[in-house]
């Protein structure tokens, strides 16, 4: 079995993060798992929060406000709807995706939509307070 897999993050902005991994730990709406070389097959829709990569020579953790990954035994690609890497981030840009989810949970009617929402809103919160 590889010691690695290929791991692709891409938003509507742009490609995140494009390199060899050896773990990758995900904000599954089902929970948090984690994800090495070989795994099986799966694709699950992402809850905002933070996903951690072990790179071969790095670590990165990078924000997701939601998405999908796609697992295969030799990659992992993640389609998020919004993302930044943590250690890009301004403090200022994480008061504004704070003011923003607040303002979107106000506006929220539905009930999956308000859990994905406040889930974000407790991610941002933490964030803020580490970073």
């Amino acid at each position: 079995m590889a010691s690695t897999f290929k791991f692709d993050l891409v938003s509507p902005e742009r490609v995140l993060l494009s390199a060899a991994a050896e773990q990758a730990v995900l904000p599954g709406v089902d929970g948090q798992f984690t994800v090495l070389p070989g795994h099986a097959p799966v694709v699950s829709a992402l809850m905002p929060g933070v996903i951690h990569v072990t790179l071969t020579n790095a670590k990165k953790a990078v924000f997701v406000k939601g998405g999908f990954v796609e697992i295969n035994p030799e990659s992992v690609t993640v389609l998020a709807a919004h993302a930044f890497v943590l250690d890009e981030v301004d403090p200022r840009q994480l008061d504004a995706e704070l003011s923003a989810a607040e303002t979107a949970l106000a506006a929220e009617k539905d009930d999956e939509a308000l859990r994905h929402v406040s889930r974000a809103i407790e991610e941002l919160k933490a964030l803020r307070k580490t970073g």
